[in-house]
């Protein structure tokens, strides 16, 4: 099993801007969070925790899972979206441009399909590593979800990018069988 959350409250999500690629610390609201994803997962045995390599989502993970004899691994195919020259403008703005990025890149950035491609490198690595009954954690970003609402639900990009997306304590997954 997969159990995915997002990365806690950086200070661009708190400036209300889309940081793509930006390496963004998280804020003091976010450093609170990251001990609550820890404590919410205290009791799941977890065998390895992903991250994306972004300080957002790694020190969310290290804060979370601090004290546990737990391995983190950054990984680069787990980032967000990069928007290009639209990163740190409004979070508004990539929202109301995501539907036109399915598969044309933001200028001089990416596709969510290249996110997508990224995610199911992830995974296809992950499933030869571990075995089926294994829970791995993934603290990823927006674009992580949406390849995995792809890749492992079998959701068009389109509508993972396009649907109403709201934040809840973990998305649960099951590696086996990717169909991307």
């Amino acid at each position: 099993m997969l159990i995915f959350e997002t990365h806690s409250t950086s200070l661009d999500n708190e400036a209300g801007l889309a940081s793509g690629h930006n390496d963004v610390a998280l804020s003091m609201v976010g450093l609170k969070q990251a001990e609550e994803l820890g404590r919410r997962n205290a009791d799941v045995p977890v065998v390895a925790i992903y991250c994306s390599d972004l300080q957002r989502s790694y020190k969310t993970a290290e804060i979370a899972f601090a004290g546990r004899d737990v391995p983190i691994v950054r990984d680069a195919r787990l980032r967000e979206c990069d928007y290009g020259d639209m990163t740190q403008v409004k979070a508004e703005e990539i929202k109301q441009a995501r539907a036109q990025h399915v598969s044309s890149p933001f200028p001089n950035g990416e596709s969510y399909e290249d996110t997508c491609r990224r995610v199911k490198s992830f995974l296809d690595d992950v499933s030869e590593k571990h075995k089926e009954d294994d829970v791995i954690l993934v603290v990823g970003h927006r674009a992580t979800q949406y390849g995995l609402e792809h890749c492992l639900k079998g959701v068009s990009v389109h509508a993972a990018v396009t649907a109403p997306w709201a934040w809840q304590p973990g998305w649960q997954y099951e590696i086996k069988g990717s169909r991307a």
